[in-house]
């Protein structure tokens, strides 16, 4: 076979869709062995994010990108764009709860990751991250060693299957009610601690894997210094001098996916870039670490992308805009099976009040596993307008992120 020819294509549909899991299996492990052999390779952020938090890089704001369908076609879109632009400050991330409702687990996304890199001919660290390892709030509650366990799998079953860089999401758990900062953060960082030290015990020699934390839960509260400071000081007196967190999740006024109003359009929302801004001087400051993570940013308007490397943003999570590209691009017939298929298998989610377009918009993620194939398998010709779509907007966003050149700087920190 030769390498980054249009037979990898047959290589990863079968890596991902042989009904037989030996033939699957070996499929993955030759993609892997190509991978090596191209210069390809998994790599933990970890060391570039540290010299951020040094002070001896700035300028960028990595871009993690959720893909949620049409994987190898994303990637294949973003390696393309980042040979062209000297860029190689990028995540390619999956949440928990993404990997069930889009039938993509981690061993599965990062081969079909490294299968994209190998067919465009890029070479060099590929960051592959565990996004949004949540804790449940109601089943820590009632059965925490159960979700912490929960926890710990999902974290062994990433490492395993090559996920390098992962967030830890405890977020979940502050207890607002509480009057004392320590007190509301409390579980949150024994938790984020506990798993973090599960990490290290885990991590592959030689690697220091990124993880980061979260201490404003993603359309809530928004975040302050103080709250990060009270997370970070119990935090660290909870690490027993073990490496740490290097970045830490802020909530801004976003919320996952956006705000649908009744007629399907998104709401209008206000970011305050000044929580950004002066929670990553602090970590920086005082703690040494990259920096602030902004969520749910996909679904922004396209004139706020260039504010978050003013404001030193040091990464930036982009998932639903790129889900809504595929649906709004995808032949007519096919939408409509979906949506069909939603009403169908989703109407317990339809809540009342909830316009059918408000219940489509928020449901349709979940038809994304149970049509992998079917959109895996649309034509060239089918493809084209989401590809073409996809690529405007990724270039776009490069840009405006600013790690257009930053190979070399990533691979001062993070080659081999």
């Amino acid at each position: 076979m030769k390498d980054r020819s249009d037979e990898i294509d047959s290589l990863i549909y079968a890596a991902v869709f042989s009904a037989d899991e030996k033939e699957k299996k070996a499929h993955r492990e030759k993609i892997w062995e190509l991978a090596e052999k191209n210069g390809v390779y998994p790599y933990s952020i970890h060391n570039l994010y540290m010299a951020f938090g040094r002070i001896e890089v700035s300028g960028f704001t990595v871009p993690a990108i959720n893909i949620r369908t049409l994987t190898y076609d994303t990637a294949r879109i973003i390696f393309r764009l980042a040979l062209e632009k000297k860029a190689a400050a990028m995540i390619f991330e999956i949440a928990r709860s993404e990997i069930g409702y889009t039938k993509q687990r981690p061993e599965e996304y990062a081969t079909v990751v490294a299968a994209a890199a190998i067919r465009e001919g890029y070479r060099g660290p590929v960051f592959i991250q565990g996004d949004h390892y949540q804790f449940k709030a109601s089943l820590y509650k009632t059965d925490p060693s159960a979700e912490i366990e929960n926890i710990k799998n999902l974290v062994k079953e990433s490492i395993s299957g090559r996920f390098y860089n992962i967030d830890i999401d405890a977020s979940t758990l502050v207890d607002l009610n509480k009057s004392a900062l320590a007190d509301q953060q409390k579980d949150n960082y024994e938790m984020t601690a506990v798993i973090t030290k599960h990490i290290r015990e885990l991590e592959p020699k030689g690697i220091t894997i990124s993880v980061g934390g979260e201490i404003g839960h993603i359309g809530g509260k928004n975040s302050t210094p103080e709250d990060f400071i009270a997370f970070m000081d119990g935090y660290r007196k909870n690490m027993d001098n073990q490496a740490g967190i290097s970045k830490v999740s802020v909530q801004t006024g976003t919320s996952h996916g956006g705000i649908p109003l009744s007629d399907g359009t998104i709401a209008k929302i206000k970011l305050d870039f000044t929580v950004l801004e002066k929670i990553g001087q602090v970590a920086r400051d005082k703690y040494q670490i990259g920096g602030a993570v902004q969520h749910g940013a996909s679904t922004l308007p396209n004139e706020l992308f260039d504010q978050f490397p003013r404001v030193g943003t040091l990464e930036i999570h982009l998932a639903t805009g790129f889900q809504n590209i595929v649906y709004e691009n995808m032949p007519a017939a096919l939408r409509n099976e979906i949506y069909e298929w939603i009403k169908s298998n989703c109407r317990d989610e339809w809540k009342e009040g909830l316009s059918e377009e408000q219940f489509i918009y928020k449901t349709r993620k979940k038809a994304l596993g149970p049509f992998k194939e079917k959109l895996w398998k649309m034509s060239d010709a089918e493809k084209q307008p989401i590809r073409e779509k996809l690529r405007e907007q990724l270039s776009f966003l490069m840009d405006k992120l600013k790690v257009n050149n930053t190979a070399d700087i990533v691979n001062k920190y993070c080659g081999q």
